[in-house]
């Protein structure tokens, strides 16, 4: 599911409105609305390990705000050195 494990922030649905013809400030007759169509607003999720309180580890989705924001501890990732 497309939504964060700690604040809950999800997909918003919104409009694309299309338009043609030149601006009235730029000499035209205004611009005219020819469509207007569905389009949704997706968080920008990341999946990051997550150390809980309780010292589980778990790989959840976590939206940008909340990581920035320090909302996280993030786990300490061990990746294997070539030698």
């Amino acid at each position: 599911m497309r939504q964060c494990a700690i604040c809950g922030k999800k997909p918003i649905v919104g409009r694309s409105i299309d338009r043609r013809g030149l601006a009235k400030k730029s000499g035209g007759v205004g611009k005219k609305i020819t469509g207007i169509t569905r389009r949704r607003f997706l968080p920008n999720l990341q999946k990051v390990k997550v150390k809980f309180p309780n010292g589980t580890v778990r790989r959840v989705k976590v939206c940008a705000a909340c990581l920035q924001a320090g909302k996280v501890t993030k786990a300490a990732s061990f990746k294997k050195i070539a030698a």
